[in-house]
């Protein structure tokens, strides 16, 4: 027997989707005008929380926010600890736009899919973004609870071809071959260290390389010790795609990791990570966070002039 008219066009749709390489600059753009026809909120800040890290969403004034499955072409946020929710509203009285949880490549979006909102966010007006994300400590100085502000990254899923750009450039957005040497704004590095020594968090504020891996799976002792190796202070399971795709739009970007678990780094050692202590390290930390970007964002001026 034939299978159902409907069911055969839910496996061409099915069909097609996995044959793409990308979203087109129009469904970008109609996403943009969408969100910007339903708030009068212009932000120049974005702010990406990760894991257990939603909190930070919550601090905005007069929010509007909407939930990822209302939105045209947004993806859905399947881990615990991601709300799924686009919130709109004012943080010292500055417009910003925050996401309560990202997509990843262990959900099974290919990461043109994981980083569609920071292109969205490029075209409803976004200067700057700042991504957080939890991720287990490598360098042995680290504590859990520290911030690490992100200085620089190694894409591992890059290594073996997996990359945002993949597929035809869209010149609109940016170059063909964009430079990562400068991927993590300096001057707003170093902003952040200084609020945070401002705040007395100066012992807990580090700076580092985050190594990005595909996950979900955490490291296995002999991966951790390659990665710490080769120069990563952190590594997750996120960022650098969104990162990648924010410079080439032309965005500055803030990185900041919260270490919520050493990484095991001893064969001796009975301590495993696991999801739930990732969580409740970010809950633990959430008001620190709070403080820490909520002067950071009263800091950076719509012309991305930090002073």
């Amino acid at each position: 027997m034939a299978p159902p008219a409907a069911e055969t066009q839910k496996q061409e749709m099915r069909r097609k989707e996995k044959a793409r390489t990308g979203y087109t600059y129009e469904e970008y753009k109609h996403t943009a005008d969408w969100l910007l026809s339903k708030t009068e909120h212009r932000p120049a800040v974005a702010i990406v929380c990760g894991s257990g890290l939603g909190a930070l969403g919550e601090v905005l004034k007069n929010q509007v926010a909407f939930n990822y499955s209302d939105i045209p072409n947004f993806p859905q946020s399947t881990v615990p600890g991601h709300a799924g929710r686009l919130i709109f509203g004012n943080l010292n009285g500055k417009p910003c736009v925050c996401m309560q949880g990202r997509f990843h490549l262990y959900e099974g979006y290919p990461l043109w899919k994981v980083t569609f909102p920071i292109r969205v966010f490029r075209l409803i007006g976004v200067e700057t973004l700042i991504v957080t994300n939890a991720a287990g400590g490598l360098n042995q100085d680290y504590k859990v609870g520290d911030i690490m502000v992100i200085k620089d990254h190694i894409n591992m899923p890059g290594f073996a071809g997996q990359n945002p750009l993949t597929g035809p450039n869209e010149d609109r957005f940016g170059p063909r071959f964009p430079p990562m040497s400068d991927a993590y704004d300096k001057d707003l590095r170093k902003l952040a260290l200084s609020v945070g020594q401002e705040l007395g968090f100066s012992e807990n504020m580090k700076q580092g390389v985050y190594c990005s891996l595909g996950g979900p799976n955490f490291e296995t002792i002999a991966e951790c010790r390659f990665l710490n190796s080769l120069g990563a202070d952190a590594v997750g399971m996120s960022t650098v795609p969104e990162v990648i795709v924010a410079r080439h739009c032309g965005l500055r970007v803030l990185g900041m990791s919260l270490i919520t678990n050493k990484a095991v780094m001893d064969y001796d050692c009975e301590l495993t990570a696991n999801h739930e202590e990732v969580l409740q390290a970010g809950k633990d930390s959430a008001k620190f966070l709070e403080k820490l970007v909520t002067l950071l964002i009263q800091r950076i001026e719509p012309n991305n002039n930090v002073f």
